[in-house]
């Protein structure tokens, strides 16, 4: 039905109407999960990372895309047997976030250094 009416989106690349009401309502719910846990609870301290990612979405999103891959060729190269211990199965999760770690260890020095990427 969306699919006549406009609605979709054509530029997903992995995409069905019920996955996204699906994916959604999950995003949905921790979102909400997020704000009961800061907003209700106080709880703050814990959620310092996600800050420094959020302060500086323009420079994840830049580096997601042109510095992925430099990185996973370097962590590998250089850490190649520390990823082995997992297994061939959770190998690329682990690679994964090491390119995360990596990354956000990029944003936090941005972000101690006051340098935001503004539109």
């Amino acid at each position: 039905m969306f699919q006549w009416t406009g609605i979709c989106p054509i530029v997903k690349r992995v995409w069905t109407s019920s996955y996204t009401l699906y994916s959604g309502g999950w995003v949905v719910l921790i979102l909400a999960g997020f704000y009961a846990l800061i907003e209700w609870k106080g709880w703050r301290d814990w959620a310092f990372p996600l800050v420094v990612v959020g302060k500086n979405s323009i420079a994840i999103y830049v580096m997601s895309w042109t510095m992925t891959g430099f990185f996973l060729d370097a962590l590998d190269r250089h850490f190649g047997s520390v990823f082995w211990i997992a297994g061939p199965t959770f190998r690329p999760v682990l690679l994964g976030f090491g390119v995360m770690l990596v990354f956000w260890c990029i944003l936090f020095w941005m972000y101690r250094r006051k340098i935001f990427l503004r539109i």
